[in-house]
Parts: C-alpha cells; sequence; structure tokens
C-alpha cells in the first residue's frame, strides 16, 4: 500500500465510530477487493425449501451425536472379554465388539461431515471476489486491516444465517460433544483398570499366564494341538536340534478346567517359543547377566511377544540363529540372549527359565518371566 493510501486511513477514534457495514466496506477498498459475485442463496425468507434444508442438515447432526453416543456406549458396556465359539449365543456378541466401534464411530464421523459439506452448499453465499495482495512491504498488518477482517468474518458469520438456525446449532453442537467426547474417552479407557493395583497378581503387567497360583505349584510346558481340551506336554526329546515350537503353560488344577484350558492359549502373554539349539550353535551362546541358567541344556524358551509394538517374533532361521519379527523386520540373535540386532526393536526378548520335571520328565517353567514382556513398558530395564 502506498504512504499516500495509508494517509486516508482512519484514526483510531474513527474506527471505534464505525458499525460492522462500513468497516466491511472499508476492509474492501483497502484490501483492493472486488466482489464480483455475491449471490444470496436464500433470497425469499422462510420458504419450504429452506426449512427442508435446514431440517436435513439437522437430521445429519443428529444421527452424528447418536452414533458418537452409541460409541461410547459400546466401548464401555458391550461385552468385550473373550468368549469360545461353544458359546455360540456369548461369542456372537462378543465378536461383534469391534465391528460395532467402527460402525457407530464411522457413521458419526461421515454423517458430520455430510452435515457441514450440506451447510456449506445451501446456506454459505458463493462469493467470487478478485484482491489485489499487498504484504504492507514487511510490517504485517496494521490494526485497521485487522479490524476489517476480523468484520469481514464476522459479516461472513451473519450472512451464513447460522446465528439464527437453533435447529442446525443444537444438533451440530450435539454431534461434536458426543465425538469429542468419545476422542477424549479413547485414551481415557485404559486407565479405568489399574494394572499395578495388585502387582502379586498373575493379571499384573509384571506376571504371566506362567506364573504359578500358589507355592510348589508346576507349570508345565504345554502343546497347542488344535483342540483346547487336548493337553500335550513337551518332553526333551520331543523337540529335534534345530527345532522351535510355539508353547502354553499348563497347570494340573487346570486339566478339567474347560474355561483355563482355553483362556491359556488365548491369554497375550502367555506364547513362548521354545527353541533347540543345535550343539555347535549352543556352545556359542552368549547368556544374559543373571539368567545364566535359564535355558535347559540346549533348549532356550523366550517370549514370543516382540518387544517393539508387540507383534509374534516367531519366524525362526535355523542358519543364522535368528528370531525374526514379521510386522517391522526386528531380528533377535539367539546366540547372544535373544537381544535386537536390526530392525525398530531396541529391547531382548525375555527369556522364560526352564528345567525338567524329575518327576515326569516334561519341561516346566522354573518361575515366571523376571521381566514385564512386550512393547515399550515404560520400568523395563533392558
Amino acid at each position: 500500500m502506498s504512504s499516500g493510501n495509508e494517509q486516508q486511513l482512519p484514526t483510531k477514534a474513527e474506527l471505534a465510530e464505525m458499525d460492522r457495514d462500513q468497516l466491511v466496506a472499508l476492509g474492501g477498498q483497502l484490501d483492493g477487493v472486488e466482489l464480483a459475485e455475491y449471490p444470496d442463496p436464500w433470497p425469499v425468507k422462510g420458504t419450504r425449501a429452506e426449512k427442508r434444508a435446514e431440517r436435513a442438515i439437522a437430521l445429519w447432526f443428529t444421527l452424528a451425536g447418536f452414533s458418537g453416543l452409541a460409541f461410547l456406549i459400546v466401548m464401555i458396556w458391550w461385552p468385550w472379554q473373550y468368549q469360545p465359539p461353544g458359546e455360540s449365543t456369548a461369542h456372537f456378541w462378543y465378536s461383534l465388539y469391534t465391528p460395532m466401534l467402527g460402525v457407530t464411530l464411522g457413521v458419526s464421523i461421515l454423517a458430520f461431515a455430510f452435515g457441514i459439506v450440506l451447510y456449506t452448499k445451501k446456506f454459505i453465499p458463493h462469493e467470487v471476489a478478485v484482491q489485489q495482495r499487498d504484504d504492507n512491504m514487511g510490517a504485517g498488518s496494521a490494526q485497521v486491516h485487522r479490524e476489517t477482517f476480523a468484520a469481514h468474518l464476522a459479516d461472513a458469520g451473519n450472512r451464513s444465517t447460522f446465528a439464527r438456525r437453533s435447529a442446525i446449532k443444537r444438533s451440530a453442537g450435539f454431534g461434536v460433544g458426543m465425538l469429542g467426547l468419545g476422542a477424549a474417552v479413547l485414551p481415557l479407557v485404559g486407565f479405568i483398570k489399574n494394572p499395578h493395583a495388585n502387582d502379586a497378581s498373575e493379571d499384573s503387567l509384571y506376571h504371566t499366564g506362567w506364573k504359578p497360583e500358589h507355592p510348589g505349584e508346576k507349570v508345565f510346558i504345554r502343546r497347542n494341538t488344535g483342540d483346547p481340551h487336548e493337553v500335550v506336554l513337551v518332553r526333551p526329546e520331543d523337540l529335534e536340534a534345530g527345532a522351535m515350537e510355539t508353547v502354553f503353560p499348563f497347570k494340573e488344577s487346570e486339566r478339567h478346567d474347560e474355561e483355563a484350558l482355553i483362556e491359556a492359549f488365548i491369554r497375550v502373554d502367555n506364547p513362548v517359543m521354545l527353541i533347540r539349539l543345535r550343539p555347535e550353535d549352543a556352545a556359542k551362546v552368549v547368556k544374559r547377566e543373571g539368567q545364566e541358567s535359564f535355558n535347559y541344556g540346549d533348549f532356550y524358551a523366550y517370549s514370543k511377544i516382540c518387544t517393539h509394538v508387540g507383534c509374534p517374533a516367531s519366524l525362526y532361521e535355523q542358519r543364522t540363529q535368528r528370531v525374526l519379527c514379521p510386522c517391522h523386520q526386528s531380528q533377535f540373535d539367539l546366540l547372544q540372549y535373544a537381544k535386537p540386532i536390526f530392525g525398530p526393536a531396541t529391547r531382548a526378548l525375555p527369556q522364560l527359565p526352564i528345567t525338567v520335571d524329575p518327576e515326569t520328565g516334561h519341561l516346566i517353567a522354573k518361575h515366571d518371566f523376571i521381566e514385564p514382556i512386550g512393547p515399550a513398558f515404560w520400568e523395563r530395564k533392558s
């Protein structure tokens, strides 16, 4: 803007006396804006078409609100705990948990988006303006430009007629409120149950299903045959040198407990990789400090849960003695206490201490893991 034009700017006192229409007109002049087209979407007020458009927008916003409310209800009260297929009714409702979360949240977001798009098309004036832009010689916006810009925004809001359309305002507020509440609840749901409330419990983050329920109880290493009711325990001679098998815990007290037998397979922190190294490879093993006795001869057991983001790290490469995680290509060296040597994982796989039960000859766990398993656990030392 030239110095000549700057001399014609109104003073602060004159700005204070101007109403919004005058500020809008002044702003257009100062900014060199020429309105080529500025039609009123509804030149005749109160027509049936206008009312139908308003009701349609309010309907979309209301649908967004009720869908957001349904999302909250599903997240908190829907039966989310695993139910076996044998329990047909319970399994049916459990299997709908994740789909219902996706459907309710998706409908809420889409309905709100449709309402915004429809409101923009029906009520926002579709102006066509031509403006010559100026940076004020790098000095930033002067007060007159800030005030006239604010007046333009207020005028646009007034022309959109949003302020006087109570049905749209209430439904939009309902929709935004439910979406916002859902976004706030998502990170808070994890705090409903305190994982540290009882650190001695096997349900704590510090323990897994390999923890004995009472002193002296033996936790056997069990195979998964595909039948959760079949109990097949593992002997050392069952694995050949260079073999790997995913195994699970078994306690004799659970033999006739159908729910516990199934739970052993579906509990996320239970899967363990039982690996029998070849003798020449076992001679090269570097053991982790404090875990020198965790193996039984050539047999080593490591958590199957990748320490990156919790994927199943179960691809065993016998030639290189590495365990690979298929999700993000982390690699763990079994000859060096399963420490990560490639990929995003930064922590070694936790090792399960194992031995042979002298009474039965089956492999058992000496005790639970001595550190929490899984990814990004902030209290791990490794």
